[in-house]
């Protein structure tokens, strides 16, 4: 049965052009949401939102969300009931050469996402996205809970626990008046993989590169271990994780879904990068080779996440295992590299299969049903 609550909802999605945002635009359409979107151009050639030919499919704005006047136009005009504010500068690495950008875009930028709240007219929800990166990373061997201390030694990580603290000010300062209830909530998760990542500096999309190429795949981290989910995984926690905050806008126990929350795999997908690509490489024949750098700039080695709180609170659990989460990947790349760039149909044909096969495995598996 499909959940009817998005039909008719008018959704409103920063950083649609990109990978996860192409995902959640699609999948939003399917469920029957009337969807704009605000963002930059795509960055990558190919880009899934491209493939997907989404343009056509929603209402496309390309504009920066750095643009206060801009963001606020949109959301005064449109008077959206949903918002998913995925726009970000999303790299570690490019964030010690982009430093300044990367704040203005991920802190200055929610920033503006949440000023142009204040327009709205009727109710409205907004999930933030923001990064399991957030947290003070102590390279601890147990994962991280929603209440631990924010932190992040790179100037992305940073951001985003800057963007954070910005949601939770902003959240208490102007948005606890019952006359039009405003819902905040900001998920934490990363290190998601699927088909249709074509970003630069990420293993994933790398180690497809070089699988196509028929070269060996270099390796930065191979020891580093990192909590890998289907992009469908945290994905499906967003779409929970609005709806419950839509729902519960203006009710006496809202207080306790505004506010953080986790999501991210199962504990035994807790692996390290070299676990993954040998994985890959049981789908894909090829190979790799380590290119572990010690004068590197840093980035965490341990990392995952615990995601208590969204079961108990959302009822939200992943769906996939870390063998399914690859197998899927591996075969949407594979399928995709038999399309011919124009052939939009055909791509939103693969990626809707796998968006039905994640929806039929989690009615199977979950009690709540996206």
């Amino acid at each position: 049965m499909v959940n009817k609550f998005w039909q008719g909802k008018k959704v409103l999605i920063t950083g649609h052009t990109g990978f996860k945002g192409s995902w959640l635009s699609l999948w939003l359409l399917h469920l029957g949401a009337q969807v704009k979107g605000l963002s930059l151009a795509p960055s990558t050639n190919p880009s899934l939102f491209e493939q997907l030919s989404l343009a056509r499919e929603l209402e496309n704005v390309i504009g920066d969300i750095r643009d206060l006047e801009l963001i606020k136009g949109i959301v005064k005009s449109w008077q959206p009931d949903l918002i998913f504010h995925l726009a970000a500068q999303p790299l570690v690495r490019r964030s010690y050469i982009e430093s300044v950008e990367t704040w203005n875009t991920n802190v200055m930028g929610t920033i503006h996402v949440l000023e142009s709240l204040k327009s709205l007219s009727h109710p409205c929800a907004l999930v933030a996205i923001t990064t399991d990166k957030c947290y003070e990373n102590r390279e601890w061997i147990y994962g991280y809970r929603e209440n631990d201390p924010l932190g992040g030694h790179d100037p992305y990580s940073s951001s985003k626990a800057g963007a954070e603290l910005a949601i939770s000010s902003w959240r208490s300062s102007f948005f606890n008046k019952p006359e039009i209830p405003i819902g905040i909530a900001s998920a934490r998760a990363g290190n998601v993989i699927g088909g249709g990542d074509w970003s630069e500096d990420r293993i994933l999309p790398d180690t497809i590169g070089s699988l196509m190429r028929g070269e060996p795949i270099p390796v930065r981290n191979p020891n580093s271990t990192r909590p890998w989910q289907h992009v469908l995984e945290p994905l499906s926690g967003y779409l929970n994780l609005g709806e419950h905050l839509y729902k519960g806008l203006g009710s006496v126990d809202d207080h306790h879904i505004q506010s953080p929350f986790n999501f991210g795999p199962v504990l035994e997908s807790n692996r390290t990068v070299k676990s993954l690509v040998e994985s890959i490489l049981q789908h894909w024949t090829g190979s790799w080779i380590d290119q572990s750098d010690p004068n590197a700039p840093h980035e965490a080695k341990l990392l995952n996440l615990i995601t208590d709180k969204s079961f108990h609170l959302l009822k939200w659990k992943p769906v996939w295992n870390f063998q399914q989460t690859v197998q899927y990947t591996v075969t949407w790349y594979k399928q995709a590299s038999i399309i011919s760039d124009g052939e939009h149909e055909a791509f939103q044909k693969l990626t809707l299969q796998q968006i039905e096969q994640y929806q039929s495995d989690q009615k199977a598996q979950n009690p709540v049903n996206i």
